[in-house]
């Protein structure tokens, strides 16, 4: 993004606030270094508006949405702090499962091996950026993964964020399986690249932002044509991060109901996006991939929001 560093000097006030809260919260497993941090804000900025030259406000507002809180944890993990991978565990690693659970249909082994799969991932890869770093290199190996922590960029809770990639590992994992995805002409493997073992398009996408946009409106229709009690279901577990057995006692409907409840509503919207893009915005099957690879990346769309909103 042109001239970020002068738009952020320019709202120095706003980033020690934000530095502020960062630190009352990482209090409870030892804090965040503020030169780490303060980069992961520099990224998530430069991210979100690219290559475009946003107005003063734009950024203030977007500085005000970020969930800082989350960004600070996902930094210090980054950066290999003990007690906040253990802060990390204790706070997401039952969620994980839960949310791995309603991903495999109950298949309770393949659960685990998913979720398991991630947290070593998200714990070994990290691990290793930050100890090259340490090690006075600066630079990550040539061959070396980068942490999935470097792909979150605060514009979502971290438990959103997580389930997005559970959600997408598991795709991975039955393309994988079957082998016989082809590509489509648009995206030939030299287009495709590996991050942290998700595929995505390479950034330099000039049609990038406008799939986000596309997508943004299609979920944003979707969701707004939901049921309202779909809606409830929804926001409890992706806003108020509720477990499902939590959410069944204040639905009156056993666990596994609620599950199957959620996967039915997801399966619904995807249906109704993928329709949408298709039908209504001519998007070819390979740029539909596009879309929703895009959007677990990264996505300035904040689902949480959408789904706060009153009807």
């Amino acid at each position: 993004m042109p001239g970020a560093q002068k738009l952020l000097e320019a709202h120095a006030s706003r980033i020690d606030k934000l530095l502020e809260r960062a630190e009352a919260t990482a209090s409870a497993y030892g804090g965040v270094s503020h030169s780490p941090l303060v980069d992961a804000i520099r990224r998530s900025v430069a991210s979100r508006f690219r290559d475009s030259v946003p107005a003063r406000g734009d950024v203030a507002a977007y500085l005000d949405s970020l969930y800082i809180e989350d960004l600070a944890l996902a930094t210090a993990c980054r950066e290999a702090s003990e007690p906040a991978w253990e802060h990390f565990v204790s706070r997401f690693r039952s969620d994980l499962y839960s949310a791995a659970r309603a991903i495999c249909r109950h298949d309770e082994a393949a659960a685990r091996e998913l979720a398991d799969s991630l947290y070593a991932e998200l714990f070994g890869a990290g691990r290793g950026a930050s100890s090259e770093r340490s090690r006075g290199g600066g630079q990550q190996g040539s061959g070396e993964r980068r942490s999935l922590f470097d792909y979150f960029h605060g514009r979502s809770k971290l438990a959103t964020w997580l389930r997005a990639i559970l959600s997408q590992r598991f795709v991975d994992s039955v393309r994988a399986s079957r082998r016989t995805e082809s590509l489509d002409d648009e995206q030939t493997e030299q287009e495709v690249i590996s991050i942290g073992g998700r595929r995505v398009a390479p950034e330099s996408d000039p049609d990038r932002a406008r799939y986000l946009s596309l997508l943004q409106v299609a979920l944003t229709s979707a969701l707004a044509a939901l049921p309202p009690h779909e809606r409830l279901r929804l926001a409890y577990y992706y806003v108020q991060d509720l477990t499902l057995a939590e959410i069944g006692r204040l639905l009156d409907e056993h666990e596994a109901t609620v599950s199957r409840h959620l996967d039915r509503t997801r399966g619904k919207l995807r249906k109704q996006v993928e329709h949408a893009l298709r039908a209504e915005k001519r998007l070819s099957d390979a740029q539909i991939r596009l879309c929703f690879e895009y959007a677990v990346e990264e996505w300035p769309f904040d689902l949480t929001r959408a789904l706060s909103e009153r009807e």
